[in-house]
């Protein structure tokens, strides 16, 4: 009786290619399953494993009406996956694109002081606003939609900018560099139907951006008073201005301080 395994013909020898080969494509699976994690692509793509189980079964049972069907869909399926899943694949993208090795500090703790006063300062005068802090995803498409201002970051500047009666307090303000670069600019609203129904529509820009970029976004609203960080599709409320300073110096600061790999090693070559 023939082997089940006789078709196969395995190689006489490990080679180190193939321990690449399959760090990479491991690699792959593991940064595939990261980005899908959570979002609706897992449904989606339960979805798909369903449709192609049916069109084997019709196959299989020559259920032929059925599998017609079956098979003009799955012969789309790529410019379907293209479609659907723009946003995960412009993500996963941007993702790719950025480089381990040269990480800039682009904002200072002094920085961070003023943001934090003019968060808190907001919040207790019920006044919304939405603070982006742009990091290594560049913000270009969402900085075109406001004004440019290009200003030294103050506390007494943010403040005049969401004030309701300034011209500029509808939409949200750009962090750049350090630097305020813009104002009343438009962002992207999440299209996760899992949020919380106690947020409005400034959380829901604020978690649109953070799904396809790696900016950190501080929300106030006016309503509750509740100031909140949103960061890579999660919103965390913060309870006091203690938590927010701790919060975002470990984001800006403590990682930013520890040296990245590249670094590491050219020292060590000098």
């Amino acid at each position: 009786m023939p082997s089940l395994f006789s078709s196969f013909s395995l190689p006489s020898s490990f080679r180190w290619q193939d321990a690449a080969d399959i760090l990479i494509v491991s690699f792959i699976v593991y940064r595939i399953i990261i980005l899908i994690r959570g979002t609706r692509a897992v449904q989606m793509l339960a979805g798909a494993l369903v449709i192609a189980l049916l069109y084997f079964l019709s196959t299989a049972l020559d259920l032929l009406a059925l599998q017609l069907l079956l098979r003009s869909v799955l012969s789309s399926i790529l410019l379907i996956t293209v479609i659907i899943f723009q946003e995960d694949i412009r993500r996963a993208l941007t993702e790719m694109g950025k480089t381990p090795f040269f990480k800039s500090r682009n904002i200072a703790a002094n920085d961070l002081t003023e943001i934090i006063s003019a968060a808190v300062s907001l919040s207790r005068r019920r006044i919304g606003a939405l603070i982006i802090i742009e990091r290594e995803t560049g913000l270009q498409e969402y900085i075109e939609t406001g004004f440019i201002i290009d200003s030294c970051l103050l506390q007494e500047l943010l403040l005049s900018v969401f004030l309701t009666k300034s011209p500029l307090h509808d939409g949200a303000v750009v962090i750049k560099q350090g630097r305020i670069h813009s104002a009343a600019c438009v962002l992207p609203l999440s299209k996760n139907l899992n949020i919380d129904k106690r947020y409005g529509m400034r959380h829901r820009a604020a978690l649109g951006l953070s799904e396809m970029t790696d900016a950190v976004i501080i929300s106030v609203s006016e309503e509750t008073q509740e100031i909140s960080v949103v960061q890579g599709g999660v919103i965390t409320p913060m309870r006091d201005e203690e938590k927010l300073e701790t919060v975002l110096k470990d984001i800006f600061l403590v990682r930013e301080q520890k040296p990245s790999l590249w670094k590491r090693w050219t020292s060590r070559q000098q």
